[in-house]
């Protein structure tokens, strides 16, 4: 093992978060139970608000970014873990208040941790990272509510070309779901048939405030954005019908009524990745394993050097990123 290593890690400047890279040593590391040599973190738009120092994501600091990682244990106190053995981990407070996955090597604790599909390579993994496996939980809620089926009503996924919504259009179309997915990037559109969507829909439709009960079209759908987006959805979604929520990548505000609620008996249904339980995540990568196209997943995402991490935070901030950025940390 290396006696030095690099790591993306934020610190206390002036009064503000300020994040670069730096030189650790495994003595720098947490005191917990399994160290893991990391191999492939991911960008997802918490870290880039991390990364820029566009929000306190960081509750103590120094903080080691990154809120996923994949890797190989390296050395583990705990019976649960054995060297040699692949394992990812997702959320648990990573980047927050627990140091995360912008490094060569993390100790961990073993409850973080969970083992790695036999189906997924290291890099795969993490081309569907936290991003994807928590479309895999919105889907598994969709599923577990009874509202949607597969070759049932129109299915519809918001910020479909983002992290989030690639993987979610195609778990859904494996699945059997018509899907309609929304963008604000019509250039997208070739990228999303080809993950399985059937329809389109302008974001800026969605952004237009309306009724409180419009015409029913969704059976359901998988919402990244939040506000005004999602008060439309809740609006358009037919009597029954569910809407699992999980990000607020347009605003963390839900300007709405409750009569789609009581009138329809539309569900919403909250999503968190980060705290969810062992059952839900094993279940979570299951499905992954099961229905994640590997010719959908290549095209995906994209492998970036740790190095262009400051870059690729700006970029996904601004909009810019396509489907899912894998980091390198190893270059």
């Amino acid at each position: 093992m290396a006696e030095t290593f690099k790591a993306f890690v934020i610190k206390d400047v002036d009064g503000k978060p300020k994040g670069g890279f730096t030189t650790l040593t495994l003595a720098d590391l947490p005191d917990n139970d399994v160290l893991v040599e990391v191999a492939y973190s991911t960008l997802n738009y918490k870290d880039g608000l991390a990364v820029s120092g566009k929000g306190r994501i960081a509750r103590k600091l120094p903080m080691v970014a990154g809120i996923d990682l994949a890797g190989t244990v390296v050395e583990s106190r705990s019976p649960d873990w054995k060297a040699g053995d692949k394992v990812v981990a997702n959320g648990w407070g990573m980047s927050e208040t627990q140091w995360g996955g912008y490094t060569r090597f993390q100790r961990l604790k073993a409850e973080w941790l969970t083992r790695l599909p036999d189906a997924f390579s290291l890099k795969e993994a993490m081309g569907i990272g936290t991003a994807g496996y928590t479309a895999a939980l919105c889907v598994d809620a969709l599923e577990r509510w009874g509202a949607v089926r597969p070759g049932g009503k129109e299915v519809l996924v918001t910020g479909a070309a983002g992290g989030v919504g690639s993987v979610a259009v195609a778990l859904l179309a494996k699945r059997g779901y018509p899907v309609v997915a929304s963008t604000g990037r019509p250039e997208t559109h070739d990228y999303l048939r080809g993950l399985g969507a059937t329809g389109f829909i302008d974001r800026a439709v969605l952004l237009e405030k309306g009724a409180p009960l419009q015409k029913e079209r969704w059976a359901g759908g998988i919402d990244s954005v939040g506000g005004q987006t999602l008060v439309s959805v809740l609006s358009q979604t037919m009597w029954g019908g569910a809407i699992a929520a999980c990000g607020l990548a347009g605003s963390s505000d839900l300007p709405g009524t409750v009569l789609p609620h009581i009138l329809r008996s539309v569900a919403l249904l909250g999503v968190d990745s980060v705290m969810a339980p062992q059952p839900l995540r094993d279940a979570a990568w299951a499905r992954l394993a099961r229905d994640m196209d590997k010719t959908a997943l290549k095209v995906m995402y994209e492998v970036q050097p740790f190095d262009a991490l400051p870059d690729l935070a700006t970029r996904i901030l601004a909009g810019q990123i396509r489907g899912r950025v894998v980091v390198d940390v190893t270059r």
